[in-house]
């Protein structure tokens, strides 16, 4: 991750040599804990957005060249198809 070795260690990194329950932040309604876990949670659902951003720009990549391809064959086709009424043409004109 790209936090700091303290807040990446756990709580009691953050306070140095400071008791484990934190009865000091108890006041303020938010221990240096749910912060931590707060910030892990978030942390973990920016990575998962993360992966479904790269998945999803895999399969647009894949959808591009599956599109790229059925031109391809489409005009393959087309050609094929106008050779062909082009013989037939010629065929009947003889």
């Amino acid at each position: 991750g790209r936090l700091p070795a303290a807040v990446a260690v756990g709580g009691e990194g953050l306070v140095e040599g400071g008791p484990p329950d934190h009865s000091y932040s108890l006041s303020s309604g938010t221990t240096s804990e749910e912060l931590l876990r707060k910030l892990n949670e978030q942390r973990d659902i920016i990575a998962l957005l993360e992966v479904k951003m790269k998945e999803m720009k895999g399969s647009i990549r894949r959808l591009r060249l599956a599109e790229a391809q059925l031109r391809e064959e489409i005009r393959e086709k087309d050609r094929l198809l106008h050779a062909a009424s082009a013989g037939t043409r010629k065929r009947h004109g003889l």
